[in-house]
């Protein structure tokens, strides 16, 4: 497995370790972002993480989401990861940041500086069958009440950028898809 970025509290780079490495004893806080995709009429792409996943596995998550490699920047990584798991890139912004730790399983725990990239995409979605099972598009209020109802079919991660929705649901507001 690659390496990925270790950084402070501020995000700035203090050195990089071997994902796997980065995610035991507690998790080492690391870089990371999240792709959040809507259509023109205001859905969300929804993602099925396959179940061969080394953590998370079969679970629902945002569009895409990854670690940048060492030397790469948060949105040349996005880019990258969106066409590897999802067979499509579109355009993308940073819309904030965030610092969460969670369980994620197997000795595993995700320790993470994510970036939340969005943007809007209507062509074609065709998944990685290593990365995703499957994927939706959804009504982005209906899945904002799903996560509440059934957290547990859905990533840590994902949990933890929807209860800071508001934020998404300015920029979706500001794009006229809300």
């Amino acid at each position: 497995m690659p390496d990925v970025v270790l950084v402070d509290e501020n995000d700035n780079e203090i050195g990089t370790m071997e994902k796997i490495e980065a995610h035991r004893n507690g998790g080492h806080l690391h870089r990371a972002f999240s792709i959040f995709v809507f259509n023109s009429d205001g859905l969300f792409l929804l993602q099925l993480r396959a179940k061969k996943k080394y953590h998370a596995g079969g679970l629902w998550t945002n569009t895409t989401c990854s670690h940048p490699l060492p030397g790469e920047d948060v949105l040349s990584a996005a880019h990258r990861r969106l066409k590897e798991e999802m067979g499509f890139d579109t355009d993308l912004e940073e819309l904030f940041s965030f610092i969460y730790r969670a369980d994620v399983g197997n000795g595993l725990t995700e320790y993470e500086y994510d970036h939340v990239l969005v943007g809007v995409y209507d062509g074609p979605v065709r998944p990685n069958p290593e990365e995703a099972d499957g994927y939706a598009w959804v009504r982005w209020d209906w899945l904002k009440e799903d996560v509440k109802k059934h957290p547990v079919v859905y990533t840590p991660w994902f949990r933890e950028i929807i209860k800071q929705s508001g934020r998404i649901d300015a920029w979706l507001l500001d794009q006229g898809l809300l």
